[in-house]
């Protein structure tokens, strides 16, 4: 399994530490992203852990037409860069069009793929040419293996190096199980792979217009995801997170991922 290098000093994969990759879901006021992007770089500083900072700028595929989307590509790669610049600290966020690849790339350290939009081959490819890192979900509809068509589309396209997030799978109507088998499927791809531990705690359309989540079940899952092996864990933030625009139902505090990652990080240790 190879090492992907992020940024000076911050690596995934073979030899690195856990790499966290933390923020709330949807990009906010510039003073409140600065205030959580501190207290998570502390957090990882703390824990020893290498880390970056996620927020969306849009969320394209919300339930309802009228739910929150964010303030868009200019303002919020303006943000991103701010905490960039502020604290020091390597940047990602989702694309969801191939124009957005290389504008995201001029600010971010790695771009992602969201998980519905994971086989988009014009997508994979923009991302991929812009010599940053690719973080590619897997599709709630696929099974680990196939994820190696998509590992194919970013080697071909001359990705400078490629994560693979679990986030669960489709089970049923409003529901995903985490099939844990997936990680190291994915590991044997020849990249570093990511526990997204907080969308897989998700209630696709749970609340009819909006999704829901059951967060009290983060910790599990997490701690399982570590028994089995990872390099990186993806977690979403947000000091209140009932008051959060997107995916509050199933985010952590600042506080509540301490105590996570607490234990995934005893978990690693004695497996290593």
């Amino acid at each position: 399994m190879r090492r992907v290098e992020i940024a000076d000093g911050l690596a995934a994969g073979e030899g690195a530490p856990l790499l966290l990759i933390a923020g709330p879901c949807l990009i906010e006021d510039e003073a409140f992203m600065l205030e959580v992007a501190g207290s998570l770089r502390e957090l990882a500083h703390r824990h020893e852990v290498g880390f970056v900072f996620k927020s969306s700028f849009d969320k394209a595929n919300r339930s309802s037409m009228h739910s929150a989307r964010g303030p868009g590509i200019e303002g919020g790669l303006e943000i991103l860069a701010r905490v960039k610049d502020e604290h020091g600290v390597a940047v990602t966020t989702d694309i969801h069009e191939p124009w957005q690849a290389e504008q995201a790339a001029a600010v971010c350290d790695v771009l992602q793929i969201p998980a519905f939009l994971c086989r988009q081959t014009d997508l994979l490819v923009a991302a991929a040419r812009t010599g940053r890192v690719v973080n590619a979900k897997k599709g709630q509809f696929l099974s680990a293996p196939e994820m190696r068509n998509v590992v194919g589309k970013l080697e071909e396209a001359g990705a400078a190096g490629i994560m693979l997030t679990e986030r669960g799978t489709t089970f049923g109507y409003n529901d995903l199980v985490v099939d844990f088998r997936s990680l190291p499927q994915m590991r044997d791809l020849g990249w570093p792979v990511v526990f997204d531990a907080t969308h897989s705690v998700q209630i696709p359309g749970g609340l009819g217009t909006a999704s829901s989540g059951r967060r009290e079940f983060v910790q599990y899952l997490a701690r399982a995801a570590a028994a089995v092996g990872i390099d990186a864990l993806f977690v979403e933030v947000h000091p209140t997170p009932a008051d959060a625009p997107s995916d509050g139902p199933n985010m952590l505090t600042v506080e509540e991922l301490d105590r996570v990652l607490t234990q995934v990080l005893a978990i690693l240790r004695s497996n290593a």
